[in-house]
């Protein structure tokens, strides 16, 4: 990892405000604390429209955590290859955060998100516990909205359904991946091409 994404990630603490910040503090990149619990039981509180509104506040924290990195970014004239190493870049900054361990696999018409170790996994009994995967859904979709790329996205595989892990799949609607950009069996690696952005 680059000497400046490194620093990005950093954690901060400032004890004047009290806050727990990621980074450089002029970017106000504020970690969100969220018990696991209080996503647990929000359904018993919002209703039936619960759902919708984790996956909204899952996008605003997957487009949040981006425009954070990437202040007053055009996304709209970046290559597929950008985007998609950006994708990369942003999976392991969540890693960081404690959202669990990323791996991401393009292939030619959607990408594989796979997550391990999520927050889900401590509450494999609470079927309940669906919420946390939801806000996961919404955050990567919100990643890929931010980068002007339109995805259609569900999720195949879930922790709490008997599952190893977690696994996202977010289809393309309008285009599709450059065999040059199609990855082997394997996941993807985290790369270090958000230094030269």
């Amino acid at each position: 990892m680059s000497k400046r994404l490194k620093k990005e990630l950093q954690i901060m603490i400032d004890e004047k405000l009290g806050q727990i910040f990621l980074g450089d503090k002029k970017k106000k990149l504020r970690l969100i604390m969220l018990r696991p619990l209080d996503l647990i039981e929000f359904t018993e509180f919002a209703g039936a429209n619960a759902e919708d509104i984790l996956v909204w506040v899952g996008k605003t924290l997957g487009k949040s955590v981006l425009e954070k990195f990437f202040y007053n970014k055009d996304w709209s004239n970046e290559t597929v290859a950008t985007k998609k190493e950006v994708v990369l870049g942003i999976l392991e900054a969540l890693e960081l955060m404690g959202y669990g361990h990323f791996t991401g696999r393009f292939k030619k018409t959607y990408v594989l998100i796979k997550v391990e170790e999520s927050l889900s996994s401590d509450e494999k009994e609470n079927i309940m516990a669906k919420n946390l995967c939801i806000l996961y859904q919404g955050m990567l979709a919100g990643l890929f909205d931010a980068l002007d790329i339109d995805v259609d996205n569900e999720e195949i595989e879930c922790v709490l359904l008997g599952h190893d892990n977690c696994l996202f799949k977010f289809d393309f609607l309008e285009e599709e991946l450059d065999d040059s950009l199609v990855d082997g069996g394997a996941g993807e690696s985290v790369s270090d091409v958000l230094s030269t952005l």
